[in-house]
């Protein structure tokens, strides 16, 4: 792992978001199969029909440890884009998350695993395979548009999208965000008074 992406596995999306005055979040819906699940890395990014996860395995091949594969199945939640199995070659391959515009099945077993998913649920219908779909084009995953090496960060709170091109700009942001919340929430811990003072400077913004 690269050490721009190091140091974006140790910041919270929250922060990066913030960086980003909040415009390149996936859909809130899209969420890890875990809380605990936290990951970053660069998207490979894969588009398929509804209905069909060809291009997935596809990618699993293509892929290079740590990357993460993210994928734009439409948001459909009827048919499942991986399973067990497909999940489990992508732990093999030492492929970084899952990040899915839509669902998964065998959800247990996939949970059992102990690899990041972050997707919209679970269902019980697979995917056909009928060679369709392509891989490394620039795709949407949950309203937002992601292209082939952009950074993906995801943890319990969902999953943000960095342009490649803008990487150290917004870690720059995303530390000074975290720095300034750390001495605001120092400067007002147990301290009833000035936390009146700044809620009256909110609340009577014009």
């Amino acid at each position: 792992m690269d050490a721009l992406i190091q140091q974006f596995r140790d910041l919270p999306t929250t922060a990066i978001s913030d960086a980003m005055g909040g415009m390149s979040n996936l859909d809130s819906a899209i969420k890890p199969l875990d809380g605990d699940y936290r990951f970053a890395g660069r998207a490979l990014t894969v588009q398929v029909p509804v209905g069909d996860n060809s291009a997935v395995l596809k990618a699993i091949a293509e892929a290079r440890p740590g990357d993460i594969i993210v994928v734009d199945s439409k948001g459909d939640t009827y048919r499942a884009i991986a399973g067990d199995f497909v999940v489990g070659m992508m732990q093999t391959m030492e492929i970084g998350a899952l990040v899915v515009d839509g669902v998964i099945r065998d959800l247990e077993a996939i949970k059992d695993l102990k690899f990041p998913v972050f997707c919209k649920g679970s269902t019980i219908a697979s995917s056909g395979k009928s060679g369709v779909g392509e891989t490394n084009i620039p795709i949407s995953c949950g309203g937002v548009a992601v292209f082939p090496g952009d950074i993906i960060v995801g943890d319990a709170d969902g999953v943000v999208v960095i342009p490649q091109a803008r990487g150290e700009e917004i870690l720059v942001h995303a530390k000074d965000k975290i720095k300034k919340d750390e001495e605001r929430a120092e400067k007002y811990a147990g301290k009833p008074a000035e936390i009146r003072k700044y809620i009256a400077l909110m609340t009577n913004k014009a």
